[in-house]
């Protein structure tokens, strides 16, 4: 599938993440398999999937194109974090390789180029998540095939937020061609519908559908006494 034809597919339409943190009680591939098909049933355009395990298991289960990455640890850049990493996901079937394009060292030495020049060797699109404006020019110039705005908030110089970036996302949209994928905090409908608004091509949600164990501990703490 060329990028022109996954973006139009992916038109104005939900990505729902299919991951849980190490520990949960949701991670395994089994069940993380059912929560994809949940999510087809419901009306997904696509899945975001962690590790290619999960990733094979899930693009062998349902019929929809899978965004796969794998995090290796978690501090510095661990999303996809070197070329071997995004050729494993690549080997696991994804569509498209989801990879940290921040301005922070990758700890093979290579760079976020390096890693898009191979995958699209591959025959696989890239999605750069990024952290900031000036990251996802950077991202879009190197090669990436879609930007998301996944980790702001996340990292380093990038401000804490309790909701979505929508300023990323209105200024990616003016900055660049590629289309800008808005994920992060995303919380309610209304939020979603909002970054469409502001110019994103789809929305990436994840722990408002996929997370029982963090909407519980929501409403745990919203129960607590005052």
């Amino acid at each position: 599938m060329t990028a022109q034809d996954l973006a139009e597919d992916l038109r104005g339409r939900l990505i729902v993440s299919c991951q849980a943190p190490p520990g949960d009680p949701m991670r395994e591939t089994s069940t993380l398999v059912r929560l994809a098909r949940s999510a087809v049933a419901g009306g997904g355009a696509a899945i975001r999937a962690n590790e290619p395990e999960v990733v094979a298991a899930i693009t062998g289960a349902v019929d929809l194109p899978v965004i796969g990455l794998w995090k290796d640890g978690d501090t510095g850049v661990y999303i996809t974090p070197t070329v071997r990493h995004a050729l494993a996901v690549v080997g696991a079937g994804a569509a498209v390789v989801a990879a940290d394009a921040t301005d922070r060292p990758r700890p093979d030495g290579s760079t976020f180029a390096d890693l898009v020049a191979a995958v699209h060797a591959a025959g696989v699109l890239v999605m750069a998540d990024v952290a900031t404006l000036a990251e996802g020019i950077a991202a879009a110039a190197q090669g990436a095939d879609f930007v998301s705005t996944t980790l702001s908030g996340y990292v380093p110089g990038s401000p804490e937020r309790t909701g979505p970036d929508l300023s990323l996302i209105s200024g990616l949209v003016e900055a660049i061609d590629v289309p800008v994928v808005a994920e992060g905090r995303i919380s309610t409908p209304e939020e979603a519908a909002e970054a469409l608004s502001r110019g994103a091509h789809s929305v990436v949600v994840g722990t408002a559908i996929t997370a029982p164990t963090a909407l519980t501990a929501r409403f745990v703490a919203g129960l607590a006494p005052r």
